[in-house]
């Protein structure tokens, strides 16, 4: 790191200008992956005090851990562990009508990929981090940070840390929230459903069988009966509302003149508490797709949890004390597999979700900075 930035704002764009975009799928640059980007925070934790280290999980593609020192409790009793983790990892900046990587302070806003999602919400944690380090040793708790990998595509950074690094009193996950406390999310399913045919020449289509035929009756069924069936199902949350479906992507066939004897649907079904409850998505699809058509299978590409964190936890409700209301959201994120494995998590951050995935994705300063005095005075309140 050639020069320390000088605020939160220089933060964020130094961050947005490394790019680190995920590879899954077109990410519509030759910059991906994280690890240029992690060793940045690395040496940022290490000018603010912490021990830092890359801990890679794929190769080339690590996640970053910072550890601040700590002095003994007076008791001499173990601290408390909370951890700041963000990710490092933006989606693609195809289509995008701005520069991704510039980092332009423009109309009090930084622009650029990850700006809101979530390279901004990391600066403010980072932030308040640095201008918090002389004071972090005393506090009541152990503070570290961990900036997960493939948070935009299968969830492997955080994962991976929840298998190696043990159990968290609260894991702060960092997203554009509007500083409030994500405290229960939704869960995803993605699922493929399948139909077979049987493959004849185009010109004679009465002596096959088409699968993107029998495809089409699926996706009538599902986009109908089950949209209302997967709502009662899952019931309507108080946080959350129901759970929903998209029809996402459909493959079929090879060439025109030949009838299709293959098509596959990927769904995406976001869930709630209430569907798991119910049997869950998968057992629900499956049974609705072999009542439709028999011979057509579902598969999974990949499955996230719902998060449903007590709010009565002491952290939680010194989030809330500092000013961070509770809220649901109908997104998943990383919170839920730390989780998963026992560690209390929520999700919050400066900045609104509604910029993420733009193609001119921005973050206010206001809320950057509003985001550091947040974090500093809930690292404040610790104390007391």
């Amino acid at each position: 790191m050639s020069a320390l930035p000088k605020n939160v704002v220089e933060l964020t764009q130094a961050l947005v200008r490394i790019p680190s975009v995920n590879p899954d799928g077109d990410p519509g640059t030759d910059g991906i992956g994280e690890e240029r980007c992690a060793r940045f925070i690395a040496e940022f934790l290490e000018a603010s005090g912490a021990e830092a280290f890359l801990d890679e999980v794929e190769p080339g593609r690590p996640n970053v851990i910072g550890r601040f020192p700590t002095n003994p409790s007076p008791d001499g009793a173990p601290k408390p562990r909370i951890l700041f983790a963000p990710h490092t990892d933006t989606v693609s900046v195809g289509g995008m009508t701005i520069d991704p990587f510039g980092g332009e302070l423009r109309d009090g806003k930084v622009w650029g990929r990850g700006a809101s999602d979530t390279k901004g919400p990391m600066a403010s944690f980072l932030w308040a981090l640095h201008k918090m380090r002389d004071e972090i040793p005393n506090l009541p708790v152990e503070v570290h940070f961990a900036g997960f990998m493939s948070e935009e595509s299968a969830q492997l950074g955080s994962q991976h840390f929840a298998k190696h690094h043990g159990r968290y009193d609260l894991a702060i996950i960092g997203e554009p929230t509007s500083l409030k406390t994500v405290f229960r999310h939704k869960g995803c399913l993605w699922a493929d459903v399948h139909t077979s045919g049987v493959a004849v020449h185009g010109a004679t289509p009465e002596l096959g069988v088409n699968a993107i035929v029998k495809m089409a009756k699926l996706v009538a069924a599902l986009d109908s009966d089950f949209r209302e069936l997967l709502a009662e199902a899952s019931g309507a949350d108080e946080w959350l509302g129901v759970s929903t479906i998209n029809l996402g992507m459909i493959q079929g066939g090879t060439r025109s003149n030949i009838v299709a004897d293959a098509c596959k649907l990927r769904v995406d079904i976001r869930t709630t508490p209430g569907l798991q409850r119910a049997g869950g998505a998968l057992a629900l699809l499956t049974d609705f797709v072999q009542r439709i058509d028999a011979s057509a299978r579902v598969t999974v590409a990949s499955e996230a949890f719902h998060l449903d964190t007590d709010p009565a936890n002491p952290f939680v409700q010194k989030l809330i004390a500092a000013g961070a209301e509770l809220t649901g959201a109908p997104w998943f994120c990383d919170a839920a597999f730390l989780a998963a494995a026992g560690t209390p998590a929520i999700a919050i951050g400066p900045g609104s979700i509604a910029q993420a995935h733009t193609k001119d994705e921005f973050i206010a300063v206001s809320d950057l900075e509003a985001g550091v005095d947040f974090f500093r005075r809930f690292l404040s309140s610790l104390a007391g």
